[in-house]
């Protein structure tokens, strides 16, 4: 959930403001799209304010098999020693070793 949060103030920060954001997380996009079945979520009021940020968005639901490259990249980024924010026209070393 906050991984899905900071992209969207990511992308609002950035002016993107017609979004479909894609997690391998199905239960995350079940939480989402459907908070009514979900009432003991409490943090689904955290992502309300941020949807509002969209003209359109949409969270869809891509198996991790199916998005292997994504999964590499989380599983390097979960290596570094510190959180790293990185928005460059160049990537960094790390990023393009494991492309």
């Amino acid at each position: 959930m906050e991984a899905l949060i900071w992209a969207m103030e990511c992308m609002r920060n950035l002016h993107q403001f017609q979004v479909t954001f894609a997690t391998d997380c199905s239960q995350l996009v079940k939480m989402v799209s459907e908070p009514e079945e979900w009432p003991a979520f409490e943090s689904y009021r955290d992502i309300k304010l941020p949807k509002t940020y969209f003209t359109s968005s949409t969270i869809i639901h891509v198996p991790r098999t199916e998005n292997q490259k994504a999964d590499s990249l989380a599983r390097c980024a979960r290596k570094q020693s510190s959180f790293v924010v990185h928005m460059d026209a160049e990537l960094p070393v790390w990023f393009a070793e494991s492309i």
